[in-house]
C-alpha cells in the first residue's frame, strides 16, 4: 500500500506530512518519557525483519494481486504503540529514499496510513480488549486477525479519501472503494494470522516481551539474546532468498487502480514543480530503486535471469542492504536519544 506521488496533490500530501511529523514527534516524546531505551535492539531488529518481509509479496489465490506484510500490528505488539510508529516511520522512510518504495511527497500519507492506523488504533483500541491480560493462543489469533483486518481497513479507506481529496479524476470514490477495501480484507486476513504466528512464538519463547495490559504503568522488558538472533537471522532469510519467491502479481493497490483505470499508475493531470522536485530528490538518493541495481552500473538483470530462474542477486542485495540501513539507523537514534544531557560542575 505504498502510494506514489502521483496520486497525491501538494496540498494533500503537505497535510498528510504535517500530520505524520506531528505523531512522530509524540511518539518520540514519549518513548523518551517513558524511558524505553532498553527497547532499541529489539527496535533495530523487529525494523529489519519488516522491511525484509515486506519484500515477500503473497498472491491472493483467484484475484491476480498479491499483498505483503505491512508489520506495523507486530512492531505495536512486542514495542508497543509509540517505539511501533516510529519503527515504521523509519522503515517507509528508508524505502522511499533509499529504494524509491513509495513517493517522497506521499510519504506522509504512507507513514499515516500504515503506521497511524495499525499502531495507534488498531493495537490499543482492538488488539489489546480482545487479548486481555493472559491470552492464549486461540485468543491471540482471533485479536490479531481483527485488529490487522480493521486496521488495514482504515488504511485503504484513508488511500481512497486522500487520491479523492488530491482530485485523482481517474479513480472515482465509488469504484476505487469497491476494488480497495475487499481486496485488502483478503490481504489483511493473512496479516493477521502471521502476526499471531509471530505473538505465539513470543510467547513461548519470552512472553514478557508482550506488552502489559496497563501501558501506562507496565515496564518495558529487554528482549533476550536468543530472541534478538532469531529475529535477525529471520531477516537476513526473508531478505536474502526468500524474498527470490515473492509474487509477481501487482499488490493491493496497483491491482485497485488498474481495475478502475486499466493502468496500475494514477497521476494527476499537470504534476506540478513540487512533485517534479521531489522525483529529481529521489532519484539522487535511491541507490536501488524498486529494489534493483539502477541501469547502467554494470548489473545485467536479463543475464541474471537467465543464468537461474529463481536466484536474484539484487534482490538479496536489496534485502541484506535495506535491513542494514534499518538497524543501522535505529541504533543510532536510540543512541543520541538515550544519551543524558552533561551537567554543568558548580563551582
Amino acid at each position: 500500500m505504498h502510494m506514489a506521488d502521483g496520486f497525491i496533490s501538494p496540498a494533500a500530501g503537505c497535510t498528510m506530512w504535517a500530520a505524520s511529523a506531528a505523531m512522530t514527534m509524540l511518539c518520540a516524546r514519549k518513548v523518551r518519557q517513558e524511558k524505553e531505551m532498553r527497547l532499541v535492539p529489539l527496535m533495530g531488529v523487529l525494523g529489519a525483519f519488516i522491511f525484509a518481509c515486506q519484500m515477500l509479496n503473497f498472491t491472493i489465490p483467484g484475484t491476480g494481486s498479491s499483498g505483503h506484510l505491512g508489520g506495523g500490528l507486530i512492531l505495536a505488539i512486542l514495542l508497543g504503540p509509540y517505539a511501533g510508529f516510529l519503527v515504521m516511520a523509519a522503515i517507509l522512510a528508508v524505502q522511499a529514499l533509499f529504494f524509491a518504495d513509495g513517493g517522497l511527497l506521499a510519504l506522509g500519507c504512507n507513514i499515516f496510513n500504515m503506521g497511524f492506523f495499525s499502531c495507534l488504533v488498531a493495537y490499543p483500541f482492538i488488539y489489546r480488549p480482545l487479548a486481555g491480560k493472559h491470552p492464549g493462543t486461540g485468543r491471540i489469533t482471533l485479536s490479531s486477525v481483527t485488529a490487522a483486518v480493521i486496521g488495514l481497513q482504515m488504511g485503504a479507506f484513508a488511500v481512497v479519501l486522500e487520491t479523492t481529496a488530491s482530485g485523482i479524476s481517474a479513480l472515482p470514490f465509488a469504484q476505487f472503494v469497491e476494488l480497495m477495501l475487499p481486496i485488502h480484507l483478503a490481504i489483511g486476513a493473512v496479516e493477521g494470522l502471521a502476526t499471531a504466528a509471530v505473538v505465539i512464538f513470543i510467547s513461548k519463547a519470552q512472553p514478557s516481551l508482550l506488552r502489559p495490559a496497563d501501558l501506562e504503568t507496565g515496564t518495558a522488558k529487554k528482549a533476550s539474546w536468543t530472541v534478538l538472533g532469531i529475529f535477525a537471522v529471520a531477516a537476513l532469510l526473508c531478505g536474502a532468498a526468500l524474498s527470490w519467491f515473492a509474487s509477481t502479481y501487482p499488490d493491493g493497490l496497483e491491482w485497485s487502480v488498474a481495475g478502475v483505470t486499466g493502468s496500475e499508475e494514477a497521476r494527476l493531470a499537470e504534476p506540478s514543480p513540487l512533485h517534479q522536485s521531489l522525483e529529481t530528490v529521489q532519484a539522487a538518493t535511491a541507490i536501488m530503486p524498486d529494489y534493483a541495481f539502477p541501469a547502467g552500473d554494470g548489473a545485467n538483470t536479463a543475464e541474471t535471469e537467465s543464468a537461474s530462474s529463481i536466484v536474484n542477486p539484487e534482490t538479496s542485495m536489496a534485502g541484506v542492504l535495506g535491513s542494514a540501513i534499518i538497524a543501522a539507523l535505529i541504533f543510532a537514534a536510540g543512541f543520541l536519544f538515550g544519551r543524558k544531557p552533561h551537567s554543568r560542575c558548580p563551582r
